[in-house]
């Protein structure tokens, strides 16, 4: 395992309310901010994967305000310097941070916890399956084995 260029974590404020919490998740003013398509959330079972996809376009910015979220990438951009890299990060609300996912790489992630696995992405386009690729889980492109 290693890491991707181009791949983005940012740190996110969750600041305490007598009422509850605020959970930041991505500014205008941002430097991972490219725009805003479309923001939706996905829940994934415990011990459960969902993937691969690769977008062609888009950039998704990936925030976990529930559970814990196990995300597997890998860079198969020929020009890229971490071509060939395998890259595991795992979000949770007490590793509260963005992750920020440029358009050319591979992603699947899985849940990790037995309550709510739930991210939201907040990508730069809204969504167009034209501009995406999937493969299964098991596939002779990915050198990844680690989902059951």
């Amino acid at each position: 395992m290693g890491i991707i260029n181009d791949i983005t974590l940012t740190p996110l404020k969750i600041i305490p309310a007598g009422s509850g919490e605020v959970m930041h998740a991505l500014k205008n003013s941002e430097t991972s901010f490219h725009g805003f398509g479309e923001a939706y959330f996905s829940t994934v079972s415990n011990h459960t994967a969902k993937g691969w996809k690769r977008h062609l376009r888009m950039i998704s910015n990936l925030i976990v305000p529930s559970g814990r979220i196990r995300f597997i990438l890998y860079d198969d951009r020929p020009a890229s310097s971490s071509f060939s890299v395998v890259q595991e990060i795992i979000l949770s609300k007490e590793n509260y941070q963005r992750l920020t996912v440029p358009p050319g790489i591979w992603m699947a992630f899985e849940g990790l916890s037995d309550e709510t696995n739930m991210l939201l992405n907040i990508s730069s386009i809204p969504h167009d399956p034209t501009e995406a690729e999937s493969l299964p889980l098991k596939n002779d492109i990915i050198p990844f084995a680690g989902f059951e």
